[in-house]
């Protein structure tokens, strides 16, 4: 499989996150000859007796060599004859999941590991949660230290079971389960003699043959405007990169969150002169007419976004400071920054059981579903639709410091919550709403009856229910 794949390695701490993606790069010859004799000098001091540690390949600060975990998260770019690869080695630590949430945010799988001798933990929950909320629909559950259970196939087949069940409550398009040893290198780069019960493909030949693309879940044209270039009097153009569809010289486009129209003119692409460019291209627009065009306004055509103050997301909070309701912050949406609020928490998500739960604040670390507003009209979408337009961050106004990452999950527009009704009072109404309300009384249907036998009496109706 062709093209580039961008992956994490995610769990719970102690793992082996690091050493299995050092292993890899070792056993495929996937580094410099400098890198490999570095990590034999480093090993003969680490905590592996003289033996290669290959976390060291990955964990390169010094906090990180002297604790043996991983604090930051570290990229590296490596590639084989059928793909190049970008992997983002992140935390396992409780304390750093805002670093995890930072990797997952870019990525296209996740390798989530689970140690065989300790099962799923609380931890790898949290991750998995994480991961799928940053829109990740590619698991890959990396069953390590396969040596510390003798590589017992049972025990492994109820791991396996145990991971099926955890992964029942979230939507993913592949899912793989696979047993290694980061240590030793079993079915890391090829098949293990130990799991000769196992009849799927190593981890790296997986990962070379996965398809992650997307399933053209967005339609339609539309580019967020970063900057906008006004290098004389004769040009002015609008820059961005485009989040979805494609664009063509002489398109009618929307301005919003204005509702202006206007056609295409130019399109220039790496500084070159094109008719038409798409998803993932940098562009530089211009247009027939003069419209006001600032960053933060999106150009769209064939597209139907959501312009709006108010809307409900998904948050992971971040921040030391706990979350209350009412507290101001900036959002980040897009290439559009605003003063919001979170007007109210609806409920905490329990990463345990998927939970919900009744809360009045947000700690560190807990995801959570909200309402939020903010002082302007942003331009947005659901998360599902657009990874760009639905994907934000709430930073703190005073610090500068990211309090928390969210999801929209739908805006919340007082218009859709209208609901028309007849509200005319004519006398066929008000007999049937006067009948209904004596069948559900049988007291006065009781004194209706009594009443239309006396004499000189008429019965109120005929109806057979009195």
């Amino acid at each position: 499989m062709d093209g580039l794949l961008k992956f994490i390695t995610c769990g719970s701490v102690d793992d082996g996150k690091s050493t299995l993606i050092g292993h890899m790069l070792y056993s495929a010859k996937l580094i410099f000859a400098d890198q490999k004799q570095s990590l034999i000098l480093d090993s003969k001091v680490g905590a592996r007796n003289g033996e290669l540690d290959y976390s060291l390949l990955l964990d390169g600060l010094a906090a990180e060599r002297e604790q043996g975990i991983t604090i930051d998260v570290a990229y590296r770019f490596f590639s084989t004859e059928k793909r190049s690869f970008i992997v983002a080695d992140t935390p396992g630590h409780e304390e750093y999941t805002r670093n995890m949430a930072v990797g997952a945010s870019f990525a296209d799988l996740a390798i989530i590991l689970v140690d065989a001798s300790k099962g799923v933990l609380t931890q790898t929950k949290r991750h998995t949660y994480i991961c799928s909320m940053m829109g990740i629909r590619h698991f890959v559950f990396a069953v390590n230290k396969m040596d510390l259970i003798d590589f017992d196939e049972n025990k492994f087949k109820n791991l396996n079971k145990m991971i099926r069940v955890l992964m029942a409550e979230f939507e993913y398009d592949s899912l793989a389960v696979i047993p290694v040893s980061a240590t030793d290198g079993d079915n890391i780069t090829k098949a293990s003699q130990h799991t000769l019960w196992y009849s799927g493909e190593p981890l790296l030949s997986y990962l070379e043959h996965v398809d992650v693309r997307e399933k053209d879940a967005e339609k339609g044209f539309a580019m967020p405007v970063q900057r906008v270039c006004r290098p004389d009097q004769s040009f002015r153009g609008f820059e961005g990169q485009i989040e979805s569809g494609q664009v063509a010289v002489g398109d009618e486009i929307v301005v919003l969150p204005s509702g202006e129209t206007a056609h295409v003119k130019r399109i220039l692409d790496a500084a070159k002169e094109v008719e038409c460019s798409g998803k993932g291209h940098a562009v530089t627009l211009a247009l027939d007419k003069e419209i006001d065009i600032s960053r933060g306004s999106v150009l769209v055509k064939g597209r139907q976004l959501s312009v709006c103050r108010f809307f409900t997301a998904r948050l992971l909070w971040m921040d030391d400071e706990r979350l209350v309701a009412g507290k101001d912050y900036l959002l980040e949406l897009g290439t559009k920054k605003v003063p919001a609020m979170v007007m109210n928490i609806k409920h905490k998500v329990n990463v345990n059981d998927g939970s919900e739960m009744l809360a009045g604040e947000l700690y560190k670390n807990e995801l959570a579903v909200c309402d939020l507003s903010t002082t302007e009209k942003v331009v947005l979408d659901r998360f599902e639709e657009s990874r760009g337009l639905g994907a934000f961050i709430l930073i703190d106004r005073v610090t500068h410091m990211t309090c928390a990452c969210g999801v929209v999950l739908h805006p919340l527009r007082r218009s859709d919550n209208l609901t028309w009704h007849d509200m005319d009072i004519t006398k066929k109404s008000a007999w049937k709403v006067m009948c209904l309300s004596l069948c559900f009384r049988p007291e006065k249907r009781k004194e209706n009856s009594c009443r239309a036998s006396m004499p000189g009496q008429t019965a109120i109706s005929r109806n057979p229910f009195f």
